[in-house]
């Protein structure tokens, strides 16, 4: 006779119902997207201020690097000035406010004019300067004059700063001014208020 194992009964239990509510107006799970006014207001006034920032900078570096560009010229031309003087005992003529010099004839006395950026300073037979610098802004440029009634033992090299608080402008006995120091022009409505001169000289003679 085989075992035959008895059923076991157990006892049910009702199933239980599980409902969700959801109020009225609410999405389940979902994120809520997108800004504000006042948010868009803050962000834009954020850039806006930072944009002024970077370029306000970037403007005063492009300043500062045009002017220092200009007193290196002036102190380059200076130079190449001073090596004619010690080989003929004065300095180049001058027309214009350019130097008349590229090139220049010993046995005239007399040159054709030097074109700010590319003339060639020489005499055929020394190179004063490879290639006279011209202002980095085209709308300025450089200008020599002689100092009249010197024969030509005087010079006088200008150049427009930018920078209205530049230190170098010409000093005209109340500290530095860079708005109309001289006379001169070095530009369209650009008053010259930096200078270079020879040592027996100064800018306001």
């Amino acid at each position: 006779m085989s075992y035959q194992p008895s059923a076991i009964n157990l006892p049910r239990r009702p199933l239980r119902r599980i409902e969700v509510r959801v109020k009225a107006g609410h999405q389940p799970f979902s994120r809520k997207a997108g800004f504000t006014l006042i948010e868009l207001i803050l962000v834009m006034v954020i850039i806006a201020i930072l944009t002024t920032f970077i370029t306000g900078g970037i403007g005063s570096s492009q300043i500062k690097g045009r002017d220092a560009q200009r007193k290196s010229d002036l102190k380059q031309l200076a130079s190449a000035l001073e090596l004619f003087y010690q080989d003929f005992g004065q300095y180049p003529p001058e027309n214009n406010g350019v130097i008349s010099a590229c090139p220049y004839s010993a046995g005239t006395g007399s040159g054709t004019d030097c074109s700010w950026g590319t003339g060639r300073f020489t005499d055929d037979s020394s190179l004063y300067l490879k290639r006279v610098p011209a202002d980095p802004d085209a709308g300025k440029y450089y200008r020599y004059r002689l100092v009249p009634g010197s024969n030509s033992q005087k010079f006088q090299l200008f150049a427009r700063l930018e920078n209205p608080n530049d230190k170098g402008c010409i000093d005209v006995g109340a500290g530095p001014n860079c708005t109309n120091p001289v006379a001169y022009i070095c530009g369209a409505m650009a008053i010259c208020n930096f200078s270079i001169t020879s040592s027996n000289t100064e800018a306001i003679e």
